[in-house]
């Protein structure tokens, strides 16, 4: 059985990787802090946490939408492991309008 902790490490590389794929200027995606993770596996089967940031303006349904899919198919194709779940938390959006990384309210 693989460890939790390996999983859900695997899971943010996984999330850093679907993250570049979002449009962003490099300024915007340097003040974007790395994903956060939790994993709990059990017979087989993976239930992950995320919590990133992502650039703003995007279509917020349509990337989270991104980054659950590819979070779930890495997780799988490195684990071997069924990812049932993948619940995502947007912790900020960073506007690439400002160009400095403020919250956007």
């Amino acid at each position: 059985m693989i460890p939790e902790k390996v999983v859900a490490r695997i899971a943010v590389r996984a999330a850093r990787e679907a993250l570049l794929r979002q449009p962003a200027p490099p300024l915007v995606r340097s003040v974007l802090a790395d994903p956060r993770s939790s994993a709990v596996v059990h017979r087989g089967a993976a239930r992950l946490g995320l919590t990133v940031e992502l650039p703003y303006p995007i279509d917020i349904a349509d990337a989270s939408r991104r980054v659950q899919e590819h979070v779930a198919q890495r997780v799988a194709q490195l684990t071997d492991l069924r990812v049932t779940d993948v619940n995502l938390v947007i912790g900020r959006l960073v506007s690439v309008e400002s160009q400095e990384g403020r919250r956007v309210a």
